[in-house]
């Protein structure tokens, strides 16, 4: 037999929270649909922006761009809330 305590629950568990972390990606815009509210980098990776992200007016193919977003695990991505032009 052991003299370690033993736990019914996990200590501290509590603390944690379960909210997702924001993420960057930074890239060269080759194609922007506005209604759609997608953009297409150079690399050909496709991001879609959240309805509230704020767009500037003239934002254009060419133009470098780091969007933030929060991975949402096995389901990938969900759409970008920031959008700052480098």
């Amino acid at each position: 037999m052991s003299n370690a305590p033993v736990y019914r629950h996990r200590p501290y568990s509590s603390c944690f929270s379960t909210s997702a972390f924001a993420d960057q990606t930074s890239g060269t815009i080759i194609a922007y649909d506005r209604l759609a509210n997608v953009i297409v980098f150079k690399d050909k990776s496709v991001w879609t922006l959240d309805a509230k992200t704020m767009v500037p007016s003239d934002l254009q193919a060419g133009d470098t761009v780091t969007l933030t977003f929060n991975s949402d695990g096995d389901n990938g991505a969900k759409p970008a809330t920031e959008l700052h032009r480098d």
